[in-house]
């Protein structure tokens, strides 16, 4: 008796769909570029013999050179550096922040999808609520709030992290809707199917069932709607960043090396480009990253 045909397999198949969405693969590599030239900011920095933060107010605004490959921002600092150690900040803020969401959509939707009854009815009419809320305005009113007044230690408050947590955790209490809708559909669905039925009757409780039988079945629509969200998160953290909400100096994140050069724009037209050409392919990508990974998880989708 033979063994399946070689490259037959769900993951060969798969990632034979994902290889024919052309834009999906070249925004998968531009994802992985700039991502390695991110991580590689300190080495990047190592080798022209600079110091991003340093400040040199004699080499305000230089043309870019050997030394400066793209010249020097409005305190003589190098802005190669400072972009690649702002990708850093924006790509960790946006997985990061997506990756919570995911998790705490996941766990609504499957016990939503899961219990059914009157606890769906409650978890979903939540959902509703927070989906119905203004998204931005909401984003404003939760990153102006004073931290210690909601009981956060002094340390923390003080932590010049700070302001990446707090977008981290903002975008996470709001952005989980998504997937818990999704979740929850696909729930509702794989919990009358054969398996399901075969592990109440060995005696299974609900939470090997749902952690064991059908959450795996959901991973697909879960990385599907992750991958598009750390776009959309990038975009938030950046748009909050220009509003001076976001994260906050000596950090540095793409969108307040934007909120720094909006008053340079005439005098340094580059330094509001960099900044703002790489959150708009960033965001681009992970859009047809997410579309191409949706088309290669469901084979329906390549045959509609």
């Amino acid at each position: 008796m033979t063994g399946p045909m070689k490259g037959t397999g769900p993951l060969a198949l798969a990632r034979g769909r994902f290889a024919r969405h052309r834009l999906a693969v070249a925004s998968a590599l531009a994802l992985v570029l700039l991502s390695a030239l991110a991580v590689a900011a300190p080495m990047v920095e190592a080798a022209l013999g600079v110091d991003g933060e340093a400040v040199d107010l004699f080499n305000r605004f230089a043309a870019p050179s050997a030394a400066h490959p793209l010249g020097t921002d409005e305190l003589g600092r190098d802005f190669l550096v400072r972009l690649l150690r702002g990708g850093r900040v924006s790509l960790l803020v946006g997985l990061t922040a997506a990756l919570a969401a995911a998790v705490m959509g996941t766990v609504v939707g499957l016990t939503a999808g899961y219990f059914g009854g009157r606890l769906d009815a409650l978890l979903m009419r939540f959902t509703d609520a927070v989906i119905s809320l203004p998204f931005l305005p909401l984003l404003i009113v939760l990153a102006a709030v004073d931290l210690e007044k909601v009981g956060l230690p002094a340390d923390l408050v003080a932590s010049e992290n700070i302001s990446l947590y707090r977008i981290v955790a903002i975008v996470a209490l709001v952005g989980w809707t998504t997937v818990a809708r999704l979740v929850r559909a696909s729930a509702l669905s794989l919990r009358e199917r054969e398996f399901v039925l075969a592990a109440h009757a060995q005696g299974a409780g609900a939470l090997r069932v749902m952690g064991i039988h059908i959450l795996p079945n959901l991973v697909s629509p879960i990385i599907v709607a992750t991958t598009l969200s750390v776009g959309n998160v990038i975009l938030l953290e950046s748009v909050l960043s220009f509003l001076g909400l976001g994260i906050q100096p000596p950090i540095p994140s793409w969108g307040n090396l934007l909120t720094n050069a909006q008053e340079l724009i005439w005098t340094a037209p580059s330094l509001a480009f960099y900044p703002g050409i790489l959150i708009f392919v960033t965001v681009i990508a992970f859009n047809f990253l997410g579309d191409g990974l949706q088309d290669a998880l469901d084979p329906k989708a390549m045959e509609g």
